[in-house]
């Protein structure tokens, strides 16, 4: 696991090196300036692209990068163009020294503009790179003009984008931002923030690269955090052992109670998932009426029909389930079994009457507890795989809502109910009870596609039913699933994997893991 750091923690690690270390000021930013520099020399040379870099600084210490970077860059042959966004006496003072160095030793090396309207970014219009050095991990609360503007014309321009430390706009401990500088590569200072790596970070952040400021970074690894990124290392270690007198039985067995004669897709995509993980037995509950619509194509997973007329789940049918779900390691629920109220009554009562149970609940069964039923059911044994919408509306509250405080939300969820949760996104989030969360770090835009959820739902349960622990099976199985779609996405592209690629190709994900760890 990768650790992530809130602002305050870096910040402390910054007057720790100050005020403790007899660091000054000046030699960290000196020191961030020519890694920083590395990178995007490095950078350019890669990707062949021209020298011609323009700058924005800003008033504060991030600007004092941006100001230090663009010595070093114009020593390495760039032409370098500066909008600087504060005269000299407006700077922080290590700012204003790394501004006044430049004025006074790179007069034709160097051209600096002193902002003074927002026709001032047209000096940027022929810079092949841009960087942002606006506003540092600090900065909290929507953008105030003249930044709004700055903004939104420099997201306009055709050129690679490059963000000091975090993207401008973006809240590097939330992860949101109403406005948020587009780059396609961050390089953040001392520790990784966690904002960078979910919601609107993840999607505004591009590549992100992190370097020192010259402080051991043992310092920093000593401060406790809840957040973490995964690693696949973390998935490997993970993986369900198989001792030698296994048998199927022993190896897991999952009831995948899903889907309806409207919807039967997502009942045999998730029951077929369960085998391809290594569960030793998957049992599909669904509407006999139904069965010659998915029957010839599960023939390893066996069917257990329930009803007659009846094309979905209600509550009658229940008490002819009750043996195989006390039969179960693993119940996975809500697949395709429809919205209907009495559909919702069933799912309640099972999840409800069936509490020591361990349940996988998705899609339709998270749909059943919202306004506040998922109150009335015991969840300490479950898991539950919302996506974000469908999380919001679980709350009660709306996706914007949910989205300016994420993390918080999803780590209430998680205590208040004491089961694990597993917000699907990009990328997908795992909150344990103990307040902990655990970004997913694999996965591609393939993933946005029908099917694909059905399919998580049928490896965390056969995962869990596998390993017993509720924690583990979350974070192996969103790993794993999103590992199998990179590999997807190199043999047959982000557009033409499905969901049921995802169920066969899984065994790659998993020989990919042996090959790297083992």
């Amino acid at each position: 696991m990768i650790p992530l750091y809130s602002t305050k923690q870096i910040k402390e690690l910054d007057d720790y090196a100050i005020n403790k270390g007899g660091i000054p000021g000046l030699l960290l930013m000196e020191n961030a300036s020519i890694n920083i520099s590395g990178v995007i020399i490095e950078k350019l040379t890669s990707l062949k692209l021209g020298y011609k870099v323009g700058i924005i600084c800003g008033k504060g210490n991030n600007g004092g990068d941006g100001f230090a970077v663009a010595r070093h860059l114009s020593n390495y042959g760039c032409e370098v163009t500066i909008i600087a966004l504060g005269k000299a006496d407006e700077l922080s003072p290590d700012s204003r020294m790394n501004y006044n160095i430049l004025k006074n030793l790179y007069h034709t090396d160097i051209t600096i503009i002193n902002f003074s309207s927002i026709k001032d970014l047209k000096y940027l219009n022929k810079c092949d790179t841009i960087i942002d050095a606006v506003l540092g991990s600090g900065a909290k609360g929507p953008l105030k003009e003249p930044y709004m503007s700055i903004i939104k014309e420099i997201n306009k321009l055709n050129a690679y984008k490059i963000a000091i430390d975090i993207p401008t706009g973006l809240d590097a401990d939330k992860g949101y931002g109403d406005l948020i500088f587009k780059s396609n590569l961050t390089i953040t200072l001392s520790g990784y923030k966690k904002g960078l790596f979910f919601n609107d970070g993840y999607a505004y952040s591009g590549e992100i690269v992190k370097k020192g400021i010259g402080v051991d970074e043992a310092l920093l690894e000593s401060y406790h955090t809840d957040d973490y990124l995964i690693e696949p290392e973390d998935a490997f270690v993970l993986l369900p052992h198989k001792e030698k007198d296994i048998y199927k039985y022993s190896a897991g067995k999952v009831l995948t109670i899903a889907g309806s004669v409207k919807l039967p897709g997502a009942a045999m995509l998730a029951s077929k998932a369960v085998l391809n993980i290594g569960a030793g037995a998957s049992v599909l509950a669904f509407p006999k009426v139904g069965n010659s619509l998915i029957a010839a194509s599960l023939s390893e997973v066996i069917m257990d029909s329930y009803g007659g007329a009846e094309e979905y789940l209600i509550p009658e049918v229940i008490s002819s389930l009750q043996k195989r779900i006390e039969w179960a390691d693993v119940i996975a629920i809500g697949p395709g079994l429809g919205r209907s109220e009495a559909t919702q009554e069933a799912v309640i009562n099972i999840i409800r009457d069936n509490n020591s149970g361990k349940f996988v609940i998705d899609a339709d069964a998270i749909f059943a507890l919202k306004n506040g039923n998922y109150k009335k059911v015991k969840l300490n044994n479950s898991i539950l795989t919302p996506h974000h919408a469908e999380f919001a509306e679980l709350l009660g509250i709306n996706i914007d809502e949910l989205k300016k405080d994420l993390l918080n939300f999803g780590k209430q969820f998680a205590a208040e109910t004491g089961g694990v949760l597993v917000l699907k996104g990009s990328p997908t989030i795992i909150f344990n009870p103990d307040g902990e969360t655990f970004i997913n770090s694999s996965g591609n835009p393939g993933l946005a596609k029908f099917g694909t959820g059905d399919v998580l739902t049928g490896v965390i349960a056969g995962l869990y039913a596998q390993v017993k622990n509720s924690e583990d099976a979350a974070i192996c199985g969103v790993y794993l699933h999103s590992l199998t779609a990179d590999l997807l996405k190199d043999k047959l592209t982000e557009y033409s994997y499905t969901a049921g690629d995802i169920i066969n190709y899984m065994y790659e994900s998993i020989k990919f893991l042996r090959k790297s760890f083992a």
